[in-house]
């Protein structure tokens, strides 16, 4: 076996200041340590003089004023909370909150993005005009500005509680929120899940046959009947069996408000519509790019076989188009998640309104729940960026082995 020679020393060096940034020689090293002693430096005098401002303050640092009682309400929650829990409640109050509209946000934007992108390339004027129009318009004002106008003029604009809208006498809509049914479980909720899993699972297990079969052999096999009939017919059999899943607890004026049932707050319905429409605009014109970028050429080659122009974009073109599609979307949903700081303007109970601003304001913890903050969004941000790039693998393993 051939032994390789060894570099000699006088090639290391360059070689190791080459790969720290710097240019070859002496005074290129001496360059890199001064830049890091610099930012050491830097680095000191910020904890020194964070260290001071406290002392002189009398603040004690640390983080045991998560455990002090909070003493205010929050309006919306998602887990059980009173004013007389501590400062760690209040924050995960405030992260479910922000989670919460975030997932939601998501959800529609993406579906409203797709829609309206799907319009904008849609051979119907009228159509792909109007597509056009929403997008220029939402996507050129500013987030805040169309929070403020569905909080304001639109939702504070409803009328009060006594003079609500109802709809079927269930659900009441008025300017203090959206009040519906409260579900109540029942000894055969678990049983209608498991039912309800195992049919979403199984109906699954034949979209994916089907699409194996068209791919293979070219195969077309009619599956959503059968998917349809899994996901109603399971759990309803379920129903019959074990009794009702939920009983619902419907709400009733009395008074100047609704008894009973759940209410929407109007902050979470506002915040949930603009940054949902704002992101979606964002996100039309970044699936209308990636469906162009594929060649109109697989348009024309899905037509031949037969397909529906609605079977080609599904089948062939999205799916090519994804791999442009993921990286800017990705980024777009980072962006929805952040813009929900936003919430602070109109009062809904997010992470940033309940715990970087009342509870800051209460304790003074400047440094530890700012950088709690700050680790917590940074967190978000790297998880959803995980599941992005490990859709977008996936994604590319399927269309490579197609």
């Amino acid at each position: 076996m051939a032994i390789e020679p060894r570099e000699p020393p006088s090639q290391l060096l360059p070689k190791l200041q080459r790969a720290l940034g710097g240019r070859a020689g002496w005074s290129g090293f001496v360059i890199q340590l001064l830049f890091v002693a610099v930012l050491a430096w830097i680095a000191y005098e910020i904890v020194a003089n964070a260290r001071a401002n406290l002392q002189a303050q009398r603040i004690t640092a640390g983080f045991g004023f998560l455990e002090n009682t909070a003493g205010f309400d929050v309006s919306q929650n998602l887990i059980s909370y009173s004013g007389s829990d501590t400062y760690t409640r209040v924050f995960l109050v405030g992260l479910l909150n922000t989670l919460l509209v975030s997932a939601i946000g998501i959800f529609f934007a993406t579906l409203i993005g797709f829609t309206v992108a799907l319009g904008r390339l849609s051979p119907n004027w009228l159509l792909s005009k109007i597509s056009a129009g929403y997008v220029e318009l939402v996507r050129n004002l500013p987030p805040l500005f169309q929070i403020l106008f569905w909080y304001l003029a639109v939702l504070a604009a409803l009328p009060n509680p006594r003079q609500s809208i109802s709809i079927f006498d269930r659900f009441y809509l008025s300017n203090r929120g959206l009040v519906i049914p409260k579900p109540i479980g029942e000894p055969g909720f678990e049983p209608f899940v498991i039912a309800l899993l195992v049919a979403i699972v199984a109906a699954i297990g034949l979209w994916r046959y089907a699409r194996k079969q068209l791919f293979d052999s070219g195969k077309v096999i009619k599956v959503w009947p059968y998917a349809l009939g899994l996901v109603v017919g399971l759990p309803l059999i379920s129903a019959l069996i074990f009794g009702a899943p939920v009983m619902f607890e419907v709400p009733v004026l009395k008074g100047f408000n609704f008894s009973g049932g759940s209410r929407v707050i109007p902050e979470f319905v506002a915040l949930t519509l603009a940054l949902s429409t704002y992101t979606a605009a964002f996100i039309a014109e970044i699936v209308r790019a990636g469906i162009q970028s594929v060649h109109k050429g697989q348009m024309e080659a899905g037509s031949s076989l037969g397909l529906q122009r609605g079977s080609v974009l599904r089948l062939i073109v999205i799916p090519q188009a994804m791999r442009v599609i993921l990286p800017p979307l990705t980024n777009q949903y980072l962006n929805l998640t952040k813009n929900s700081s936003l919430a602070v303007a109109i009062g809904y109970p997010d992470l940033v309104s309940v715990f970087a601003g009342t509870t800051l304001s209460q304790t003074g913890q400047a440094i530890e729940i700012i950088g709690i903050t700050m680790g917590v969004y940074l967190l978000i941000s790297l998880i959803t960026s995980a599941v992005m790039s490990f859709y977008g693998w996936r994604l590319g393993r399927s269309l490579g082995n197609s």
